[in-house]
């Protein structure tokens, strides 16, 4: 990733200065910021070798005395050098207490180039987003893709691996470990447990961790169903688990923030309507969803389907919804730079005229000729057009570029 800088401004004496703009990474934890940061670094350090690069890193111990904007302000300071190049990069800042307000302030000096990661998406729409208005970038950073994962793990393109894929996931650092076992998934849910602990109680201030950990249970299980906050506390209820829809929703807009599952609404297919009741959730990482509630390739594998189907558009920087048309629905809508795509995601079709209706029927009534599939697991046949629609093998979906 080349560095990336602002414009310039006039000073009063005519000349011109670097206006620089902060780049913020974002995404789950453990999914590789820090190591894009790193290749920055070297990039910077390869294009720039008389560089000034200053670099914190928030999970290191020899920075945990900073825990506030004035300890950071603190620990900058005389550390920017006047005639070269200043660079500063800080991992995981949102564990810094009002950390926006030093980037403000080092964006006001314009002294040096800013790349931040962190893992809550109040990052976005709360600290920056108030103080930092228009001076940054966001650039979101998701689990290994499956051509990634093929090629972190050295694999072959066949079924054996997509279905690997589909049971461990994209985290980058399971290649070390190896695909073999247990070990994968006693590292996943270690992950998951970090995760939820640093990112969601400690952060969010969740009280009922019990109720936490069984509302991602519940996620885990019902991937890609329609449901809503009523429908979840009534479960709850069930199980005499008393919840009431609006601390269910508060719960679930932390484990979005922190990027465990992604909320997608549904909206109106051909129309502008969005629908603020039934939306599905997703997992940003399958093999994480598969560590908190196990592994049944049977029970399960038509919703790792989806959620692998959902992760690929989202990877391909598609902006996503559960398309609606009445009383039927289309899986994935999908809309980026002005275009658009749908699909439907089924296990099999296997001459099933019932299950083709209703896959390609659906499809078929969507009056604009935007691009049209569904994605099947182990159907041979792939990229067959039936009347505009394209039907796809999972593997060859997840390696083309829609």
């Amino acid at each position: 990733m080349p560095t990336i800088r602002g414009g310039s401004t006039s000073r009063n004496d005519g000349s011109t200065c670097q206006e620089f703009t902060i780049k913020v990474l974002t995404g789950q934890r453990r999914v590789g910021k820090s190591y894009v940061l790193l290749q920055l670094m070297d990039h910077i350090r390869n294009t720039d070798p008389d560089a000034n690069i200053l670099y914190i890193n928030m999970e290191l111990n020899e920075f945990v005395s900073i825990k506030t904007h004035t300890d950071l302000n603190a620990y900058l300071k005389d550390k920017f050098i006047n005639d070269k190049n200043n660079y500063f990069f800080i991992d995981e800042v949102q564990e810094i207490s009002s950390f926006e307000k030093s980037l403000r302030s080092l964006l006001a000096k314009n002294i040096c180039d800013i790349y931040c990661t962190g893992s809550n998406a109040n990052m976005l729409s709360g600290e920056l987003a108030t103080h930092l208005s228009g001076r940054y970038i966001a650039f979101h950073i998701h689990s290994l893709s499956y051509q990634e994962f093929l090629e972190f793990h050295r694999l072959d393109n066949k079924f054996e691996s997509v279905l690997q894929y589909l049971r461990y996931g994209g985290m980058p650092f399971l290649p070390n470990i190896g695909l073999q076992d247990e070990l994968p998934f006693e590292y996943l849910r270690n992950v998951y447990s970090t995760i939820l602990l640093k990112d969601v109680v400690a952060r969010e201030n969740i009280r009922n961790v019990s109720f936490l950990e069984n509302l991602v249970i519940y996620l885990a299980n019902n991937t890609g169903s329609l449901f809503s906050a009523n429908n979840i506390s009534k479960y709850l209820k069930s199980q005499r688990v008393e919840m009431s829809p609006q601390l269910t929703i508060n719960y679930l807009k932390a484990l979005s923030n922190a990027y465990i599952v992604h909320k997608v609404t549904r909206a109106e297919i051909g129309g502008l309507k969005i629908f603020e009741i039934g939306e599905k959730y997703y997992f940003e990482d399958i093999g994480l969803r598969n560590a908190v509630v196990g592994f049944n390739q049977r029970a399960d594998i038509h919703k790792l389907l989806e959620n692998a189907v959902y992760l690929r558009l989202v990877q391909q920087d598609y902006k996503v919804f559960v398309g609606k048309m009445g009383e039927k629905e289309i899986d994935f809508a999908g809309d980026k730079n002005g275009s658009r795509l749908y699909v439907q995601a089924c296990l099999t079709l296997n001459n099933d005229e019932t299950t083709a209706q209703r896959e390609f029927g659906n499809l078929l009534q969507i009056e604009d000729n935007y691009p049209k599939y569904v994605v099947t697991l182990n159907d041979i046949s792939t990229g067959v057009s039936q009347q505009g629609i394209i039907h796809m093998n999972l593997i060859d979906f997840l390696t083309a570029d829609q």
